[in-house]
């Protein structure tokens, strides 16, 4: 298979934030000889092809930066940072897991495509980042092909004899070049390492760092906070950086930051998968060797039953077994541990699903993930692999049928555990024969029945082949730990090439269910580098230590991208993406101490964001408008201030409230001050910026309570239902039908009025040359003395050998046709046109931005929908039991519901399911899974509810409900609305096609409101 990438809008927004500081530069090449070296017969034929200057005036440049601030609100820099190492130096925050690698690479396609540039070194602090990088390079070739026509030469650095070819190519291709460097390569005191500063007869007796520099090319740092040592700075001196760009989740040393995606956005934006934590505590018992573990609660229809991990005599000795126990019963008795004294007295009293504790009639309790008595470090590494394989099989059972392979990663410290060798051949070590058994007796527990494709698929594999241990090899072909040099030991982290390459090498065989591995043992020491989008567990099987250089946070991080199916479709899909993407991590440390941890790392990587809600933080931000950006005053900011304050929905100390994350989840906001109304959705983004406790909650939740929600297929089946599913299981497809001459007339008025490109600067600088120079050194900054200069600003035309399709770049920018492009570029005033030769680039880039707001504006006048062939599942949309995180916001036990328990979003869905599930005339309704949606062109709709009632009771019997807080269009954001009046035109052609009960699709607030629609004429 392969890894499908698609256009991600936050990608492109980073690429942007990158590309938009250097708006107004002119593309062009600039070429020079290369030194020929003791080959003088190449000193008259070889020439390079390196970056040109920066053409941008500092003022410009600064100004260019900040408008990319502005933006995002980002703090503005007063002045373009330099550096020692760089005369540009621009950071691009991004969190673990949202794609900084293939942003970064996309950028330099950019660079090269708009001003020209195409020499770069990608510089990484160890071996493991640089073959993933390298990988990431691999995999996404064709897809950037596609894009831009072009392929970029990739390589590894290395000073070794043959491998030197590599850095002539490089200098001498007019192409995108690329050299992938780690630190160590040129930082370290090694023989190897200073090879790059030493004159070597096999390259001619140049010095590789010599050819190098020459290119004059742009560095882009990745992880730059673990490359801020005095040594290595002075080593990135040697390069003659054009330009620094540094990409990281965590920078430790600011300089001007451009973008922003830190966790808590990527969460908001549901860019990375959920977290959740399965921690394994031991709790000490005085005065008892008595073991008990405490598995699970599962909740059923009358009292909830714990699922109790405790030991029982038996002929042959005693047993651990995990049994189900209720309220009542007695451990000491026969029925259970068959009179062991150590039980005597632990009879259950009560068992509380809210709490998730177990408690005993002696006083002793227990929460889930808790053992007590004879705990040794063998139970609790048995325990986690248990709990891992649980979590595995639940998800995978999900998302089986959605074609997504499931894998779980074990991290263990040395192969002796996974893998033993002796002279009779190899064997299972100690963590692969506990997983052996704890899987084989999964799998055969009787209350567990699989689906019949799924069993079939089960039965294909063995136990051992459904693991395997990823290692570094030796000449014997036997797995040996990672080699580790001392310095590597103290950060726990290898550089070992050959265990990072047997991984990144299977990373899309894995994902493949011909594959038959699906549980992966690696190295502790094997965090970084590489990662594949389909771990769901990660389970840690060593001594949990955390140091500044090994945090929790990087460990996570290998399973934090969204998963792929079977097809290397991502699987990103808003209404489903935390439903589907949810990352479980099994430790050897209670829950609590877990998420406390997680919690602290996230909050240090988060300082930069506002504690305070205050008027002090408004003030001075950027509102982003259709007719551009607005500066929020002093006045504005005291409107917003006071109307938290006015609705609790900050609290004293001017931190966001709970009551505003209620009023959130329950759509039901108080209406902005009148004037602020028509920026409510860029205000809500505003208050959402200031870092909030509870999203980071709902990041990170308690692995321990998933739970599942059986499905009553007696009311899924009955006939009321199944007519209402086969009217609203009909996809469909949208078209959105312009009018060419009516579209073409707006852009061009639209144009011609504002349509205002900004004039290219441009600095000049008067030197002389220096005495010493040679003649090969006079391109170089370094040849001269700067004497005097200024900005300038040039009116005249730009005369440049590029050549621009104009139409096309603008067509592509916009998805219109060349033939709709051209009429409106030729209906332009000449004054206006005229400024394509003022500043290309800028007259592209804000022509484009004009026609797509006029596109915008028609979408849901010219929307029509045509129904499909195709149907939905009812089986994947309504699947067997659903797996949840949480019970929390669950109503049930449900009598007329599809599933035993409904789970609600608000207060308001919660009132009004209690309603439906108590009133005569409903004959079974279903809160509609997320698989269930309705494509739109501002993403896809899930309606709420599906509704039938008794034939004869109401006018219409059939019903989709959409349950809101308030009805008022003023507080609806706008993106809701359209979604609405989407699914308003989709019902109707619905209702086109089908006859003769009609579907009634409606916004309602509460039960009362739905039987007025219900009854009404419409």
């Amino acid at each position: 298979m392969e890894i499908k990438f698609k256009h991600q809008e936050y990608q492109a927004v980073a690429v942007r934030s990158v590309i938009d500081c250097f708006k107004g530069q002119v593309k062009k090449e600039r070429t020079y000889r290369i030194d020929p070296g003791s080959d003088k017969q190449r000193q008259f034929s070889d020439s390079g092809f390196r970056n040109a200057d920066v053409q941008l005036s500092e003022t410009q440049l600064l100004e260019n930066i900040q408008d990319v601030q502005k933006r995002q609100n980002l703090p503005l820099s007063p002045s373009v940072v330099k550096s020692a190492v760089s005369p540009i130096n621009l950071d691009i925050e991004m969190e673990t897991g949202t794609g900084k690698t293939y942003c970064y690479t996309k950028t330099i396609f950019e660079m090269y495509q708009r001003f020209g540039w195409n020499k770069f070194i990608i510089v990484v602090p160890s071996i493991a980042i640089r073959e993933g990088v390298c990988e990431s390079f691999k995999l996404t070739a064709n897809h950037f092909q596609e894009i831009y026509g072009k392929r970029a030469k990739v390589f590894i650095y290395s000073s070794q004899k043959g491998a030197l070819s590599n850095i002539e190519s490089y200098s001498s291709d007019a192409g995108i070049n690329v050299m992938i460097i780690n630190v160590q390569a040129f930082n370290a005191r090694g023989k190897d390492a200073r090879r790059i500063y030493e004159e070597l007869d096999e390259f001619q007796s140049r010095k590789p760092i010599d050819v190098i520099k020459a290119n004059h090319p742009i560095l882009i740092l990745d992880e730059p906070q673990k490359m801020e040592g005095k040594k290595t700075m002075e080593s990135f001196k040697e390069f003659n950086a054009l330009m620094i760009l540094r990409y990281s989740a965590t920078h430790k040393t600011e300089h001007n930051k451009i973008h922003r995606l830190d966790a808590l956005d990527a969460y908001r934006n549901k860019l990375v998968k959920k977290i959740e934590v399965r921690g394994i505590s031991v709790k000490g018992l005085s005065g008892t060797n008595a073991y008990l573990y405490l598995e699970s609660i599962v909740i059923s229809k009358s009292d909830p039953v714990a699922k109790l991990e405790f030991e029982v005599k038996q002929s042959g000795g005693i047993k651990r077994i995990t049994r189900k126990v209720s309220r009542g019963d007695n451990l000491f008795s026969d029925n259970f541990s068959n009179g062991l004294d150590q039980y005597d007295g632990y009879v259950v009293s009560e068992i509380n699903a809210l709490t998730n504790t177990l408690t005993f009639l002696n006083g002793v309790e227990l929460e889930i993930g808790e053992a007590t008595g004879d705990v040794n470090e063998g139970t609790l590494r048995r325990i986690q692999i248990r709990e891992a394989v649980k979590a595995h099989f639940a998800k995978e059972r999900e998302l089986f049928k959605q074609g997504i392979k499931v894998l779980t990663l074990f991290f263990i410290d040395t192969v002796a555990k996974y893998r033993q060798y002796s002279d009779a051949g190899k064997e299972n070590g100690e963590y692969a024969k506990i997983f052996e058994e704890e899987y084989a007796d999964y799998i055969k527990q009787p209350d567990l029945p699989f689906e019949k494709d799924y069993s079939k698929y089960l039965d294909n594999i063995s136990v051992r082949e459904t693991h395997n241990g990823y290692f570094s090899i030796d000449k014997n072909k036997r797995m040996v730990d990672p080699s580790m040099t001392k310095t590597e030991q103290k950060k726990g982290e290898s550089s070992d090439v050959d265990a990072y390459d047997l991984i990144l090498k299977d990373k899309k065989r894995l994902l493949s269910f011909d594959e038959p591995v699906r549980f992966i043992f690696s190295h502790s020491a094997l965090r970084e580098g590489w990662d594949n989008p389909n771990v769901f567990t990660i389970c840690t099987l060593r001594h949990s230590v955390y140091t500044h250089e090994h945090t929790l946070r990087q460990e996570i991080g290998r399973g934090l991208r969204l998963c792929v199916n079977k097809l290397g479709d991502r699987q990103d899909h808003p209404a489903t993406v935390h439903s589907t993407n949810i990352l479980t991590v099994v430790a050897s440390d209670s829950y609590k101490d877990i998420v406390s941890r997680l919690q602290d790392e996230y909050k240090e990587a988060l300082a930069e964001r506002p504690r305070k809600a205050d008027e002090k933080y408004f003030s001075g931000k950027t509102i982003n408008t259709d007719d551009g950006q607005i500066l929020i005053d002093d006045s504005t900011a005291r409107q917003i201030y006071k109307y938290l304050l006015k609705n609790d929905y900050i609290e004293d100390d001017d931190t966001i409230s709970d009551e505003y994350h209620e009023a959130v989840r329950n759509d039901s906001l108080a209406p902005l001050p009148e004037d602020l109304q028509s920026h409510q959705e860029e205000i809500l983004k505003l208050i959402n910026a200031v870092y909030d406790d509870d999203i980071m909650k709902q990041f990170v939740s308690d692995g321990h309570k998933v739970k599942t929600n059986r499905r009553n297929d007696d009311n899924l089946n009955k006939k009321e239902f199944q007519e209402l599913w086969q009217r609203i299981n009909k996809k469909a497809v949208y078209n959105v039908d312009f009018q060419s001459e009516e579209l073409i007339k707006n852009c061009i008025d639209i144009l011609n009025s504002k349509l205002n490109v900004k004039q290219l600067q441009y600095a000049v600088e008067i030197g002389t040359m220096k005495d010493s120079v040679a003649y090969e050194d006079i391109d170089q900054k370094t040849g001269f003395n700067v004497t005097g200069g200024g900005t300038e600003i040039d009116n005249k035309p730009v005369h440049t050998a590029v050549k621009y399709d104009l139409i096309g770049k603008v067509s592509d920018s916009v998805k219109l046709t060349r033939r709709t492009v051209a009429n409106i570029l030729a209906g332009l005033e000449p004054s206006v046109f005229g400024q394509f030769n003022r500043n290309p680039e800028s007259f592209i880039s804000e022509a484009s931005r004009l026609i797509n707001e006029q596109k915008a504006t028609k979408i849901i006048e010219h929307l029509s929908y045509n129904l499909t062939d195709e149907t939905l599942s009812l089986e994947n949309i309504f699947t067997e039991n659903q797996v949840m995180p949480s019970f929390d916001k669950a109503v049930g036990p449900l009598k007329n519901h599809v599933y035993d328990y409904a789970v609600t979003d608000s207060k308001t869905e919660k009132n009004f399911v209690q309603e439906l599930d108590n009133k005569d005339e409903v004959v079974v309704y279903a809160k509609l899974p997320r698989g269930f949606f309705i494509p739109t062109p501002v993403g896809d709709y899930n309606p709420d509810w599906a509704i039938s009632f008794k034939e004869g009771s109401v006018k219409h019997i059939y019903f989709i409900a959409e349950t809101k807080g308030m009805l008022s269009t003023m507080q609806l954001r706008e993106i809701e609305k359209t979604k609405i009046e989407c699914a308003r035109k989709y019902f109707n052609e619905v209702n086109l096609k089908i006859a003769p009960k009609n579907i009634r699709y409606d916004v309602v607030t509460d039960y009362e409101s739905l039987i007025n629609i219900v009854n009404s004429g419409a």
